[in-house]
């Protein structure tokens, strides 16, 4: 019983070592693509399309996620300020619409989307939506200081008192990380949107967090715009890596108030807003 103890410890602090080891990001390449200001990323579900919300160009840019290199877009002739997308479990595209205060819904196929509705109900300028796996879509209101949940287009639930929110990313057990910008703060919410608990600016030194994915280990992946940074947070709270200098720059290693990330394995692909660029690094 003893040794089945220890090894129990063993296993726990083994764990944990894994959780809190630093990280290290191998700059492999940058695009060449005309963007304007790009904002959160999300790749197709079949991988084979880095999705961009291009918000000054009123579009989502398809790029290959590996040139990096423009192969189609949609949404320019009806979309403006184009800030999120994300997919459900049977391959809608659900896309920020945020001037025009609605979340349009596309069916994809043959590198077309067609747009075959919307979700608008008590959100004013929505920057982050969330498909869920358990059928509702989550919508950050960052003009309306809200998150909204809806499930087969009705509202179901509803949390205010929130500044300016932005992402919204899955965590363990079905839980959702919720970039609360305004308040410089991260909060874990449950399905029915009741705060659990915060990564606070005091800790994380936010300023200006906006749009998160999430590593296969449970790294919370967060492009923090004011610091020019993105900060990887492991499940233990340490903080495993951070990209950008701290000030607005361009290099390698250098972003100017990033907005997006979007993680795949150990590849990262990073919006570089102030920049105008998609940048992806390798994870080691």
């Amino acid at each position: 019983m003893q040794r089945l103890l220890l090894l129990l410890v063993m296993v726990s602090l083994s764990s944990t070592a894994v959780s809190a080891r630093p990280l290290q990001a191998v700059f492999e390449q940058e695009s060449r693509v005309a963007l304007s200001n790009p904002h959160d990323l999300k790749l197709s579900p079949d991988g084979q399309l880095l999705l961009v919300s291009d918000v000054g160009n009123n579009r989502v840019a398809m790029l290959d996620p590996d040139s990096l290199e423009l192969v189609g877009e949609f949404g320019a002739d009806h979309q403006a300020g184009t800030h999120d997308i994300d997919f459900d479990k049977n391959g809608l595209a659900y896309v920020a619409d945020t001037h025009n205060n609605r979340v349009t819904i596309y069916r994809m196929q043959n590198m077309q989307a067609a747009l075959i509705g919307e979700l608008s109900e008590s959100v004013r300028g929505p920057e982050g939506v969330l498909a869920h796996p358990n059928g509702r879509i989550y919508v950050s209101g960052a003009w309306s200081n809200n998150v909204v949940a809806f499930l087969d287009g009705q509202k179901v639930a509803e949390l205010t008192g929130l500044s300016s929110p932005h992402d919204l990313e899955l965590a363990a057990d079905g839980d959702l990380w919720l970039a609360d910008s305004g308040n410089d703060r991260i909060l874990l919410l449950s399905p029915e949107l009741v705060i659990k608990d915060a990564l606070t600016r005091d800790k994380y030194h936010f300023r200006g967090v906006r749009y998160l994915d999430t590593m296969q280990d449970g790294t919370l992946i967060a492009a923090d715009k004011d610091t020019h940074s993105v900060k990887f947070i492991g499940v233990d709270g340490a903080l495993r890596l951070q990209l950008g200098s701290g000030k607005a720059a361009r290099g390698d290693y250098a972003l100017t108030t990033p907005e997006g990330v979007e993680v795949l394995g150990n590849r990262v692909w990073i919006s570089d807003s102030g920049n105008d660029r998609i940048v992806r690094y390798l994870l080691r």
